[in-house]
């Protein structure tokens, strides 16, 4: 996320350049308030990293325990309190490091261009549909105006929706059967060729990794650990378990496994990542696994660990 002065909320420039014209920077991302122009104030940019468009903002309060400030005035409009429900599977993409989406969204972007060229000075020739390519990945959802929790049915359990700038999650964690969730870029490029992201997700745990009960937490949630970390962090990397014990979830048996990663790794600008692992007992064939995870280069987002665990709910 490319943003510029965000430490003072204010008025600035439109950011989609229309003269004259000024919107209100609330400190997390662009109000749908404006006003007519009066005068230089400064140049504010705040770009979605994937499509390159300014993000429509859903008004959701992070607030100051996740190292945010909370939205000054003027205030949103009231927005309806609606959940959304996580698409559950469908959506697969490589992964040898901690990426989310990759080449297919400057390929997306040409294609959006072209197609508004064509729009543009085609006069009332309307163009013929265009599908993506073979192999190509979907657009990124967009989240209703209001949410803020995540509802995943999959797995049977919902959370936080954590604001503006964290995106709909369309990769897939592979120790889930689905993947539901939100992320937020904080390396566009590392040297396996994908992103680094710091990420809040969940979804059913798959079979092969031996649960048996909550007697099992214990022993299951250490090799999902040992999975995730080879997986998604670049090697050699050291552990420092932080929290390994069983708790209670909204009334359920479940278990949290917290700990910190550290490397040395050229490539990359984080040296270590935050991370939780939680399997709840839902009632359903297989448990939900939540992964937590917050790179040490947004080390003031390490709060959100324990928000998100206070705020799960079991679904019925």
């Amino acid at each position: 996320m490319v943003v510029t002065d965000t430490s003072t909320a204010g008025w600035y420039p439109d950011p989609e350049g229309r003269p004259g014209l000024e919107r209100w920077w609330n400190g997390l991302g662009w109000s749908e308030s404006t006003r007519s122009g009066s005068g230089p104030v400064g140049t504010l940019t705040a770009q979605d990293p994937q499509s390159g468009a300014y993000p429509t903002p859903y008004e959701v309060t992070v607030g100051p325990e996740v190292g945010y400030p909370e939205p000054a005035a003027p205030p949103a409009p009231d927005q309806p309190d609606n959940d959304w429900t996580a698409a559950g599977s469908g959506r697969t993409f490589s992964s040898s490091a901690k990426k989310a989406l990759v080449g297919w969204t400057v390929g997306a972007a040409v294609l959006a261009l072209i197609i508004g060229l064509v729009v543009s000075l085609g006069g009332s020739n309307d163009p013929e549909p265009i599908s993506n390519p073979p192999g190509t990945a979907p657009e990124v959802e967009t989240r209703p105006p209001g949410q803020t929790r995540v509802v995943d049915e999959e797995s049977g359990v919902a959370y936080p929706y954590l604001g503006t700038y964290w995106l709909e999650y369309v990769s897939e964690v592979l120790e889930t059967s689905s993947t539901a969730g939100q992320y937020i870029v904080t390396q566009e490029l590392v040297p396996t060729g994908g992103q680094f992201i710091a990420q809040v997700t969940s979804g059913p745990l798959l079979p092969e990794f031996g649960y048996a009960g909550p007697g099992s937490f214990a022993t299951t949630i250490a090799v999902v650990q040992e999975s995730v970390r080879n997986r998604y962090y670049p090697l050699p990397n050291t552990i420092e378990t932080l929290r390994d014990e069983a708790v209670t979830v909204d009334g359920a048996a479940a278990y949290l496994l917290e700990f910190n990663l550290d490397w040395d790794v050229a490539g990359y600008d984080s040296t270590g990542e935050r991370a939780a692992l939680i399997l709840i007992e839902t009632g359903r064939p297989a448990p939900a696994l939540m992964y937590i995870s917050i790179p040490n280069t947004h080390a003031e987002l390490y709060g959100i660990v324990d928000r998100v665990i206070a705020e799960i709910d079991v679904l019925a």
